[in-house]
Protein backbone atom coordinates (compact mmCIF):
# COMPACT_ATOMS: atom_id res chain seq x y z
CA UNK A 1 0.00 0.00 0.00
CA UNK A 2 1.14 3.05 -0.62
CA UNK A 3 2.53 5.60 2.06
CA UNK A 4 0.24 8.32 2.15
CA UNK A 5 -2.68 6.23 1.83
CA UNK A 6 -1.53 3.59 4.42
CA UNK A 7 -1.10 7.01 6.99
CA UNK A 8 -4.36 8.54 5.67
CA UNK A 9 -6.05 5.07 7.03
CA UNK A 10 -4.28 5.48 10.27
CA UNK A 11 -4.95 9.06 11.08
CA UNK A 12 -8.64 8.09 10.09
CA UNK A 13 -8.76 4.72 12.51
CA UNK A 14 -7.05 7.25 15.26
CA UNK A 15 -9.41 10.09 14.79
CA UNK A 16 -12.46 7.77 14.34
CA UNK A 17 -12.10 5.67 17.20
CA UNK A 18 -11.74 8.23 19.54
CA UNK A 19 -14.93 10.54 18.24
CA UNK A 20 -16.94 7.98 18.68
CA UNK A 21 -15.75 7.25 22.18
CA UNK A 22 -16.30 10.97 23.07
CA UNK A 23 -19.31 11.03 21.46
CA UNK A 24 -20.66 7.98 23.44
CA UNK A 25 -19.16 9.89 26.97
CA UNK A 26 -20.33 13.17 26.18
CA UNK A 27 -23.76 12.63 25.63
CA UNK A 28 -23.86 10.96 28.98
CA UNK A 29 -22.37 14.64 29.97
CA UNK A 30 -24.88 16.73 28.36
CA UNK A 31 -28.22 13.81 29.29
CA UNK A 32 -26.38 14.29 32.98
CA UNK A 33 -26.87 18.24 32.76
CA UNK A 34 -30.04 18.09 31.59
CA UNK A 35 -32.43 15.13 32.38
CA UNK A 36 -30.70 12.94 34.12
CA UNK A 37 -31.15 14.20 37.86
CA UNK A 38 -34.73 14.45 37.94
CA UNK A 39 -35.37 11.08 35.84
CA UNK A 40 -32.89 9.07 37.91
CA UNK A 41 -32.25 10.82 41.34
CA UNK A 42 -35.77 12.29 42.39
CA UNK A 43 -35.30 15.13 45.13
CA UNK A 44 -37.09 18.49 46.11
CA UNK A 45 -33.69 20.19 45.55
CA UNK A 46 -33.44 20.53 42.03
CA UNK A 47 -29.13 21.18 43.16
CA UNK A 48 -29.17 18.40 44.63
CA UNK A 49 -29.99 16.25 41.69
CA UNK A 50 -27.17 17.92 39.60
CA UNK A 51 -24.91 16.70 42.09
CA UNK A 52 -25.80 13.37 42.03
CA UNK A 53 -26.13 13.25 38.55
CA UNK A 54 -22.71 14.51 38.26
CA UNK A 55 -21.83 11.51 40.72
CA UNK A 56 -22.77 9.40 38.37
CA UNK A 57 -20.93 11.12 35.84
CA UNK A 58 -18.05 11.16 37.72
CA UNK A 59 -18.10 7.12 38.35
CA UNK A 60 -16.26 6.58 34.93
CA UNK A 61 -13.49 8.36 35.99
CA UNK A 62 -12.89 5.89 38.39
CA UNK A 63 -13.38 2.94 36.47
CA UNK A 64 -11.37 4.69 33.35
CA UNK A 65 -7.97 3.89 35.30
CA UNK A 66 -8.97 0.24 36.00
CA UNK A 67 -9.85 -0.14 32.22
CA UNK A 68 -6.49 1.64 31.74
CA UNK A 69 -5.11 -1.32 33.60
CA UNK A 70 -6.72 -4.17 32.02
CA UNK A 71 -6.54 -2.69 28.37
CA UNK A 72 -2.94 -1.26 28.62
CA UNK A 73 -2.02 -5.09 29.78
CA UNK A 74 -3.13 -6.74 26.76
CA UNK A 75 -2.23 -3.68 24.38
CA UNK A 76 1.56 -3.98 25.75
CA UNK A 77 1.32 -8.75 25.47
CA UNK A 78 -0.75 -9.21 21.99
CA UNK A 79 -0.68 -5.46 20.27
CA UNK A 80 -2.32 -2.28 19.81
CA UNK A 81 -5.35 -3.06 17.50
CA UNK A 82 -6.90 -5.86 18.34
CA UNK A 83 -7.10 -3.81 21.78
CA UNK A 84 -8.57 -0.87 20.04
CA UNK A 85 -11.64 -3.11 18.86
CA UNK A 86 -12.42 -4.70 22.45
CA UNK A 87 -12.02 -1.11 23.65
CA UNK A 88 -14.33 0.39 21.09
CA UNK A 89 -17.30 -2.40 21.71
CA UNK A 90 -17.10 -2.34 25.65
CA UNK A 91 -17.61 1.46 25.44
CA UNK A 92 -20.28 1.12 22.43
CA UNK A 93 -22.35 -1.44 24.11
CA UNK A 94 -22.63 0.39 27.76
CA UNK A 95 -23.77 3.31 25.66
CA UNK A 96 -26.12 1.62 23.75
CA UNK A 97 -27.30 -0.25 26.93
CA UNK A 98 -28.46 3.30 28.45
CA UNK A 99 -31.28 3.73 25.45
CA UNK A 100 -33.34 1.11 27.09
CA UNK A 101 -33.04 1.85 31.13
CA UNK A 102 -36.19 2.42 32.77
CA UNK A 103 -36.60 5.62 35.48
CA UNK A 104 -36.46 5.66 38.74
CA UNK A 105 -40.26 6.24 38.65
CA UNK A 106 -40.39 2.96 36.63
CA UNK A 107 -38.03 0.65 38.96
CA UNK A 108 -36.84 2.55 41.89
CA UNK A 109 -33.64 2.14 43.08
CA UNK A 110 -33.06 -0.16 40.21
CA UNK A 111 -32.98 2.63 37.45
CA UNK A 112 -29.88 4.55 39.19
CA UNK A 113 -28.21 1.53 39.86
CA UNK A 114 -28.21 0.06 36.64
CA UNK A 115 -27.59 3.60 35.28
CA UNK A 116 -23.72 3.45 37.59
CA UNK A 117 -22.90 0.29 36.26
CA UNK A 118 -22.96 1.04 32.73
CA UNK A 119 -21.29 4.27 33.47
CA UNK A 120 -18.84 2.02 34.69
CA UNK A 121 -18.65 0.41 31.40
CA UNK A 122 -18.21 3.43 29.58
CA UNK A 123 -15.41 4.64 31.54
CA UNK A 124 -13.68 1.01 31.72
CA UNK A 125 -13.89 1.13 28.13
CA UNK A 126 -12.17 4.58 27.43
CA UNK A 127 -9.81 3.72 29.68
CA UNK A 128 -8.27 1.93 27.05
CA UNK A 129 -9.26 3.81 24.45
CA UNK A 130 -7.30 6.91 24.25
CA UNK A 131 -3.75 5.40 25.20
CA UNK A 132 -4.18 2.60 21.84
CA UNK A 133 -5.24 5.00 19.25
CA UNK A 134 -2.36 8.02 20.49
CA UNK A 135 -0.06 5.09 20.01
CA UNK A 136 -2.08 4.06 17.24
CA UNK A 137 -0.84 7.53 15.34
CA UNK A 138 2.21 8.08 16.72
CA UNK A 139 3.96 5.04 16.79
CA UNK A 140 3.19 4.99 12.57
CA UNK A 141 4.18 8.78 12.44
CA UNK A 142 7.30 10.06 9.73
CA UNK A 143 10.10 11.60 11.16
CA UNK A 144 9.02 15.11 11.87
CA UNK A 145 5.25 14.26 12.45
CA UNK A 146 4.88 12.78 15.55
CA UNK A 147 3.26 15.47 17.38
CA UNK A 148 0.73 15.72 14.12
CA UNK A 149 0.30 12.50 13.82
CA UNK A 150 -0.16 12.44 17.98
CA UNK A 151 -2.99 15.00 17.50
CA UNK A 152 -5.18 13.26 15.36
CA UNK A 153 -7.17 11.23 18.00
CA UNK A 154 -6.94 14.31 20.00
CA UNK A 155 -8.99 16.05 17.30
CA UNK A 156 -11.53 13.10 17.73
CA UNK A 157 -12.59 14.88 21.35
CA UNK A 158 -14.24 18.36 19.51
CA UNK A 159 -15.65 16.07 16.73
CA UNK A 160 -17.42 13.66 19.05
CA UNK A 161 -18.66 16.64 21.08
CA UNK A 162 -19.39 18.39 18.21
CA UNK A 163 -22.04 15.25 16.62
CA UNK A 164 -23.42 15.04 20.63
CA UNK A 165 -23.93 18.48 21.14
CA UNK A 166 -25.55 19.04 17.26
CA UNK A 167 -27.82 16.15 17.82
CA UNK A 168 -29.29 17.44 21.36
CA UNK A 169 -30.04 20.77 20.03
CA UNK A 170 -31.54 19.25 17.04
CA UNK A 171 -33.60 17.50 19.15
CA UNK A 172 -34.21 20.32 21.25
CA UNK A 173 -35.59 21.93 18.62
CA UNK A 174 -38.09 19.44 17.21
CA UNK A 175 -39.26 17.85 20.19
CA UNK A 176 -41.76 19.75 22.76
CA UNK A 177 -39.63 19.76 26.58
CA UNK A 178 -42.25 16.89 27.72
CA UNK A 179 -41.29 14.44 24.64
CA UNK A 180 -37.52 15.41 25.16
CA UNK A 181 -37.63 14.15 28.51
CA UNK A 182 -39.78 11.58 28.48
CA UNK A 183 -38.31 9.89 25.54
CA UNK A 184 -35.88 12.01 23.42
CA UNK A 185 -32.98 12.12 25.27
CA UNK A 186 -32.79 8.05 24.87
CA UNK A 187 -31.95 8.95 20.97
CA UNK A 188 -28.39 9.64 20.96
CA UNK A 189 -27.83 6.77 23.00
CA UNK A 190 -29.33 4.49 20.28
CA UNK A 191 -27.29 6.38 17.46
CA UNK A 192 -24.44 5.36 19.12
CA UNK A 193 -24.78 1.66 17.30
CA UNK A 194 -23.94 3.55 14.07
CA UNK A 195 -21.11 5.19 14.87
CA UNK A 196 -19.85 2.44 16.61
CA UNK A 197 -19.50 0.09 13.44
CA UNK A 198 -18.29 3.29 11.24
CA UNK A 199 -15.30 2.74 13.80
CA UNK A 200 -15.03 -0.78 13.94
CA UNK A 201 -14.81 -1.09 10.38
CA UNK A 202 -12.15 1.33 9.77
CA UNK A 203 -9.82 -0.37 12.85
CA UNK A 204 -10.38 -3.60 11.69
CA UNK A 205 -8.81 -2.47 8.37
CA UNK A 206 -5.44 -1.31 10.01
CA UNK A 207 -2.25 -3.75 11.22
CA UNK A 208 -0.01 -3.51 14.13
CA UNK A 209 2.49 -0.39 14.33
CA UNK A 210 5.85 -0.80 13.64
CA UNK A 211 7.53 0.06 17.46
CA UNK A 212 5.94 -2.82 18.84
CA UNK A 213 6.36 -5.40 16.30
CA UNK A 214 10.10 -4.27 16.46
CA UNK A 215 10.04 -4.53 20.42
CA UNK A 216 8.49 -8.17 19.96
CA UNK A 217 11.39 -8.90 17.81
CA UNK A 218 14.10 -7.86 20.20
CA UNK A 219 12.41 -9.35 23.31
CA UNK A 220 8.90 -11.32 24.47
CA UNK A 221 6.51 -8.83 26.21
CA UNK A 222 6.52 -8.21 30.12
CA UNK A 223 4.12 -10.83 31.87
CA UNK A 224 2.73 -8.51 33.86
CA UNK A 225 3.27 -4.82 32.49
CA UNK A 226 1.35 -3.28 35.06
CA UNK A 227 4.40 -4.88 37.22
CA UNK A 228 6.98 -3.92 35.77
CA UNK A 229 5.69 -0.07 35.65
CA UNK A 230 7.10 0.12 39.37
CA UNK A 231 10.51 0.86 37.50
CA UNK A 232 8.35 4.16 36.29
CA UNK A 233 6.84 5.29 38.97
CA UNK A 234 8.07 9.15 38.56
CA UNK A 235 6.94 9.23 34.33
CA UNK A 236 3.53 7.90 35.70
CA UNK A 237 3.08 10.47 38.41
CA UNK A 238 4.60 13.57 36.10
CA UNK A 239 2.29 12.21 33.36
CA UNK A 240 -1.20 11.88 35.64
CA UNK A 241 -0.21 15.82 36.71
CA UNK A 242 0.40 16.52 33.24
CA UNK A 243 -3.18 15.74 31.90
CA UNK A 244 -5.50 16.84 34.55
CA UNK A 245 -5.62 20.56 32.93
CA UNK A 246 -6.94 19.53 30.12
CA UNK A 247 -9.78 17.45 32.28
CA UNK A 248 -10.71 20.20 33.77
CA UNK A 249 -11.19 22.62 31.36
CA UNK A 250 -13.17 20.75 29.05
CA UNK A 251 -15.90 19.46 31.65
CA UNK A 252 -15.93 22.96 33.51
CA UNK A 253 -16.56 24.37 29.65
CA UNK A 254 -18.99 22.28 28.75
CA UNK A 255 -20.86 19.80 31.27
CA UNK A 256 -20.44 21.97 34.52
CA UNK A 257 -21.36 25.47 31.94
CA UNK A 258 -24.05 24.12 30.41
CA UNK A 259 -25.87 22.40 33.85
CA UNK A 260 -25.22 26.37 35.30
CA UNK A 261 -26.44 28.05 31.80
CA UNK A 262 -29.64 26.13 32.56
CA UNK A 263 -30.11 26.29 35.81
CA UNK A 264 -28.33 29.13 38.10
CA UNK A 265 -28.20 31.46 34.91
CA UNK A 266 -32.04 30.44 33.29
CA UNK A 267 -31.08 30.27 29.38
CA UNK A 268 -32.87 28.44 26.96
CA UNK A 269 -31.48 24.50 26.46
CA UNK A 270 -31.03 25.05 23.06
CA UNK A 271 -29.43 28.81 22.95
CA UNK A 272 -26.85 27.59 25.14
CA UNK A 273 -26.15 24.38 23.34
CA UNK A 274 -25.76 26.79 20.32
CA UNK A 275 -23.15 28.76 21.95
CA UNK A 276 -21.13 25.86 22.93
CA UNK A 277 -21.08 24.25 19.66
CA UNK A 278 -19.72 27.58 18.23
CA UNK A 279 -17.05 27.75 21.42
CA UNK A 280 -16.23 23.97 20.39
CA UNK A 281 -14.82 25.26 16.95
CA UNK A 282 -11.55 26.86 18.75
CA UNK A 283 -10.78 23.70 20.71
CA UNK A 284 -9.96 22.13 17.12
CA UNK A 285 -8.36 25.08 16.41
CA UNK A 286 -6.10 24.71 19.55
CA UNK A 287 -5.53 21.19 18.92
CA UNK A 288 -4.04 22.07 15.38
CA UNK A 289 -1.91 25.19 16.44
CA UNK A 290 -0.42 22.86 19.19
CA UNK A 291 0.41 20.49 17.21
CA UNK A 292 2.61 22.28 15.27
CA UNK A 293 4.47 24.39 17.72
CA UNK A 294 4.84 20.84 19.09
CA UNK A 295 6.75 20.01 16.19
CA UNK A 296 8.70 22.84 16.04
CA UNK A 297 10.04 23.00 19.30
CA UNK A 298 8.95 20.45 21.31
CA UNK A 299 5.20 18.60 22.96
CA UNK A 300 6.61 19.45 26.26
CA UNK A 301 7.48 22.98 25.68
CA UNK A 302 3.72 23.60 24.33
CA UNK A 303 2.62 22.03 27.03
CA UNK A 304 4.46 24.18 29.30
CA UNK A 305 2.39 27.04 27.72
CA UNK A 306 -0.90 26.03 27.75
CA UNK A 307 -0.72 25.12 31.17
CA UNK A 308 0.04 28.98 31.81
CA UNK A 309 -2.76 30.16 29.87
CA UNK A 310 -4.66 27.55 32.44
CA UNK A 311 -3.60 29.57 35.25
CA UNK A 312 -4.75 32.94 33.89
CA UNK A 313 -7.83 31.66 32.74
CA UNK A 314 -9.52 30.62 35.81
CA UNK A 315 -8.80 34.02 37.09
CA UNK A 316 -11.41 34.70 34.30
CA UNK A 317 -13.79 32.06 33.87
CA UNK A 318 -16.28 32.11 36.61
CA UNK A 319 -16.56 36.11 35.89
CA UNK A 320 -17.48 35.52 32.25
CA UNK A 321 -19.53 32.18 32.86
CA UNK A 322 -21.78 34.82 35.14
CA UNK A 323 -21.21 37.90 33.50
CA UNK A 324 -25.15 37.33 32.04
CA UNK A 325 -24.23 38.14 28.68
CA UNK A 326 -24.46 35.53 25.95
CA UNK A 327 -21.12 37.19 23.72
CA UNK A 328 -19.08 37.61 27.22
CA UNK A 329 -19.97 33.91 28.14
CA UNK A 330 -19.21 32.76 24.34
CA UNK A 331 -15.83 34.46 24.78
CA UNK A 332 -14.76 32.78 27.67
CA UNK A 333 -16.22 28.99 26.69
CA UNK A 334 -14.04 29.57 23.14
CA UNK A 335 -10.91 30.92 24.97
CA UNK A 336 -11.39 27.99 27.50
CA UNK A 337 -11.27 25.75 24.66
CA UNK A 338 -8.53 27.27 22.65
CA UNK A 339 -6.73 26.88 25.60
CA UNK A 340 -7.51 23.26 26.32
CA UNK A 341 -6.31 22.77 22.92
CA UNK A 342 -3.05 23.59 24.05
CA UNK A 343 -2.69 21.27 26.36
CA UNK A 344 -4.76 18.66 24.86
CA UNK A 345 -3.39 18.59 21.69
CA UNK A 346 0.45 17.64 22.44
CA UNK A 347 -0.60 14.75 25.23
CA UNK A 348 -0.46 11.85 22.38
CA UNK A 349 2.99 12.45 21.68
CA UNK A 350 4.05 13.66 24.83
CA UNK A 351 3.16 10.61 26.90
CA UNK A 352 4.42 8.01 25.04
CA UNK A 353 8.00 10.03 25.41
CA UNK A 354 7.72 9.27 29.23
CA UNK A 355 7.47 5.30 28.82
CA UNK A 356 9.66 2.40 26.67
CA UNK A 357 7.62 0.67 24.09
CA UNK A 358 7.08 -2.46 26.54
CA UNK A 359 5.16 -0.51 29.07
CA UNK A 360 3.53 1.92 26.79
CA UNK A 361 0.67 1.56 26.46
CA UNK A 362 0.22 0.63 30.09
CA UNK A 363 1.96 3.75 30.87
CA UNK A 364 0.46 6.61 29.11
CA UNK A 365 -3.17 4.80 29.82
CA UNK A 366 -2.80 4.95 33.10
CA UNK A 367 -1.97 8.17 33.58
CA UNK A 368 -3.70 9.69 31.33
CA UNK A 369 -6.92 8.24 33.12
CA UNK A 370 -5.49 8.70 37.06
CA UNK A 371 -5.31 12.68 35.90
CA UNK A 372 -8.82 12.01 34.50
CA UNK A 373 -9.96 11.70 37.71
CA UNK A 374 -8.95 14.60 39.18
CA UNK A 375 -9.68 16.79 36.43
CA UNK A 376 -12.95 15.29 35.11
CA UNK A 377 -14.27 14.06 37.95
CA UNK A 378 -13.41 15.75 40.99
CA UNK A 379 -13.49 19.74 39.28
CA UNK A 380 -16.68 19.61 37.87
CA UNK A 381 -18.02 18.38 41.54
CA UNK A 382 -15.98 20.91 43.28
CA UNK A 383 -17.22 23.44 40.91
CA UNK A 384 -20.80 22.40 41.22
CA UNK A 385 -20.89 22.22 45.07
CA UNK A 386 -19.39 25.91 45.15
CA UNK A 387 -21.76 27.32 43.25
CA UNK A 388 -24.42 25.55 45.29
CA UNK A 389 -22.97 27.80 48.13
CA UNK A 390 -22.92 30.75 46.37
CA UNK A 391 -19.56 31.09 45.19
CA UNK A 392 -19.81 29.60 41.37
CA UNK A 393 -17.85 32.64 40.58
CA UNK A 394 -15.31 31.29 42.05
CA UNK A 395 -15.23 28.17 40.79
CA UNK A 396 -13.19 29.10 37.39
CA UNK A 397 -9.93 29.27 40.07
CA UNK A 398 -10.49 25.82 40.43
CA UNK A 399 -8.76 25.91 36.29
CA UNK A 400 -5.79 27.76 37.96
CA UNK A 401 -5.47 24.93 40.11
CA UNK A 402 -5.20 22.27 37.46
CA UNK A 403 -3.17 24.36 35.58
CA UNK A 404 -0.55 24.66 38.41
CA UNK A 405 -0.53 20.89 38.88
CA UNK A 406 -0.25 20.35 35.08
CA UNK A 407 2.64 23.32 35.16
CA UNK A 408 4.31 21.33 37.87
CA UNK A 409 3.98 17.77 36.43
CA UNK A 410 5.37 18.29 32.87
CA UNK A 411 8.83 20.34 34.51
CA UNK A 412 9.74 17.49 36.39
CA UNK A 413 8.85 15.03 33.67
CA UNK A 414 12.00 13.21 31.97
CA UNK A 415 11.22 12.11 28.44
CA UNK A 416 13.37 8.71 27.54
CA UNK A 417 12.49 9.08 23.97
Amino acid sequence: MHPLRQHARILTASLVGTAVEFYDFYIYATAAALVFGPLFFPSSDPTTQVMLSFMSFGIAFFARPVGAIAFGHFGDRIGRKSTLVASLLLMGGSTLLIAFLPTYAMVGWVAPALLCVLRFGQGFGLGGEWGGAALLAVENAPPGWTARFGAAPQLGAPLGFLAANGLFLLLGLWLTDADFNAWGWRLPFLFSAVLVIIGLWVRLKIGETPAFQEALDKAPPHAVPLWELRRHLGPLLAGSAGVIACFAIFYLATAYALAQGTTTFGYNRETFLAVQLGANTFLALGIVLAAFHADRTSPGRTLLLGALATVALGVAFGPGLSSGSLPTIFVTLASALLVMGFVYGPLGSWLPTLFPVGVRYSGISVAFNAGGIVGGALTPLAAQWLSGQGMGAQAGLLLSLAGLITLVGVAAAKPKA
